[in-house]
């Protein structure tokens, strides 16, 4: 059974937070800069939530709220979903699918170990198919 560990040693980890006093505008420039689509809200290295484009078009564009003056605090999913270094790819794959969301991020005894999104997610699914299938071809004209 592969997990998030194994996913996490593929890929780079970078853990991009903003804190919870700042402007939605600034969220998202630190978001455009960074070119990503969510952005964990932390104070004192601990998680307080998540502010992704999906709080930001219903939060605020649909609210008719200005990014300028509204703080993240305001905007962000305050109690996001995590998961652990432990949790198997399906699981993840499965909760992603059933609560309808694209970020999950990584906690392990209150400290943030990075966030996964469905894209890490269906790339990982990919290539260890994509290795499985080498395997067995192997195997078979062996």
């Amino acid at each position: 059974m592969k997990t998030v560990k194994h996913l996490l040693d593929t890929k780079q980890v970078r853990i991009i937070s903003v804190p919870e006093n700042i402007s939605v505008l600034e969220a998202l420039k630190v978001m455009t800069e960074k070119n990503i689509s969510a952005v964990l809200v932390m104070e004192d290295q601990k998680l307080h939530g998540i502010f992704t484009e999906r709080d930001y078009a219903r939060k605020i564009i649909l609210q008719g709220k200005s990014s300028k003056d509204t703080l993240i605090r305001e905007a962000m999913t305050a109690t996001p979903i995590t998961i652990t270094l432990n949790d198997s790819i399906d699981f993840c794959m499965e909760l992603m699918t059933d609560k309808h969301i694209r970020h999950l991020p990584i906690v392990v005894d209150g400290e943030v170990k990075g966030m996964v999104s469905i894209g890490d997610v269906v790339k990982f699914i990919i290539e260890d198919q994509k290795q499985t299938i080498s395997q067995l071809e192997s195997y078979i004209s062996g």
